[in-house]
C-alpha cells in the first residue's frame, strides 16, 4: 500500500508540509483504497469506484471543499422566473446525449473553489445557446463568481441567483475574455460575449418529478442539485443504491439513456476535472421508484430561457 501511495503522490504531484501530515494522509488514503477495492470486489453494484486525485481526503473533507451548492427552499422569488414550459410534452426520444449535438463544452476543473453552482449554470446556458443558434461558446464562470449581486463565490451559491445575474447582466463574458481563477476576485468591467441569443430568464422543474425533468432535458441541458456523498470515488457505470437528499452539490444533466444491462440513467456533467468519473461525467440511475430521484436529483432543477 505504501508503494501505491507514493505512486499516487507522483501521479497527482501531491506534496505535504511535513512527514506527520504525510502519514495522516497516508492512513486516509489506505482506508479509501480499501473501501474502493471492497466495493468493486462485491460484484453486486451497477457502478465501479476508482482511486482519483481526492484519495487522501475523507468524505467529509471532500464534500466540504468541493460541494457547496446552496439549496433554496424550493421556492424561487424572481421577476425573471418563468413557469415550466414543457409540462404538455408526451413523446421524448428514448435516449439523448447533447454532446452528440455540439451543445456541451469540455469538462472543466473547479479546483478548491466551492463554485459548482456557477459551473452548472454556465453549462446549461452554453447548451441552450448552442442548440438554438448552432454556436457553441465556452462562457465564463468567473464572471458570475466575481460579479453576482448576492456576492456568492467560492463558499457556495444558488443556481437561481446565477441565472438572475446572467439575465440582468445581459449575458456572460467568454471564458477567454474572463478566465477562471478558482478564487473570488473583484468584478472586472468586461462586456458580455456577443452571443446570437439573449437569456431572458429561467424556469424551474416541478419538484420531485422525474417525468418533468425528462421533458426538460429532452429540450436542453438542465442544472440540478444533487446529494454528492456517493460521488467521491465514482469511476464508471450507473450510480445506484442508497444515497440521500442532502443537496449540497450542483451539476448539469446533459442527456439520458439506458445502459447495456438495461439500467436507465441521467448523464451528468460535473466540474471536478476529466480525471474524475467517466471523463468528468457520471451516469446516475433514472426512474428509481421514489419521487425525489436518485440522490435527490429530481428535487430541484432549473434551466435558462431564451
Amino acid at each position: 500500500m505504501s508503494i501505491k501511495y507514493e505512486e499516487w503522490m507522483a501521479e497527482y504531484e501531491v506534496s505535504y508540509k511535513n512527514e506527520e501530515e504525510k502519514q495522516i494522509r497516508y492512513q486516509i488514503f489506505k482506508d479509501n483504497v480499501q473501501h474502493i477495492e471492497r466495493h468493486n470486489q462485491e460484484g453486486k453494484h451497477t457502478y465501479k469506484l476508482g482511486i482519483n486525485k481526492f484519495a487522501d481526503q475523507t468524505n467529509e473533507e471532500f464534500l466540504a471543499k468541493y460541494a457547496r451548492g446552496f439549496v433554496p427552499s424550493f421556492k424561487v422569488l424572481s421577476t425573471n422566473h418563468s413557469s415550466f414550459e414543457y409540462k404538455d410534452m408526451k413523446d421524448v426520444p428514448p435516449s439523448l446525449d447533447w454532446r452528440d449535438h455540439n451543445a456541451v463544452t469540455p469538462i472543466e476543473t473547479q479546483g478548491g473553489c466551492g463554485c459548482c453552482w456557477a459551473f452548472a449554470v454556465v453549462a446549461a446556458i452554453e447548451g441552450i445557446e448552442a442548440i438554438r443558434s448552432g454556436k457553441l461558446t465556452q462562457l465564463s464562470e468567473q464572471h458570475i463568481i466575481d460579479c453576482n449581486d448576492e456576492r456568492e463565490g467560492c463558499n457556495g451559491g444558488r443556481m437561481d441567483h446565477a441565472y438572475e445575474f446572467v439575465t440582468k447582466n445581459g449575458g456572460l463574458a467568454s471564458d477567454i475574455d474572463y478566465p477562471y481563477t478558482a478564487t473570488q476576485g473583484a468584478c472586472a468591467n468586461i462586456k458580455p460575449s456577443s452571443l446570437s441569443l439573449k437569456i431572458t430568464g429561467f424556469s424551474c422543474i416541478p419538484n420531485n418529478n422525474e417525468a418533468a425533468l425528462l421533458a426538460a432535458v429532452s429540450n436542453q441541458p438542465v442544472s440540478v442539485n444533487i446529494d454528492p456523498k456517493l460521488l467521491h470515488f465514482y469511476r464508471s457505470g450507473v450510480l445506484s443504491g442508497e444515497c440521500g437528499t442532502s443537496l449540497t452539490h450542483i451539476v448539469t444533466i446533459v442527456g439520458y439513456g439506458v445502459s447495456d444491462n438495461g439500467v436507465e440513467f441521467w448523464l451528468v456533467k460535473n466540474s471536478w476535472g476529466p480525471g474524475w468519473g467517466e471523463g468528468g461525467y457520471a451516469r446516475v440511475q433514472r426512474n428509481v421508484g421514489f419521487k425525489e430521484g436518485m440522490c435527490g436529483i429530481a428535487m430541484f432543477g432549473c434551466y435558462p430561457n431564451v
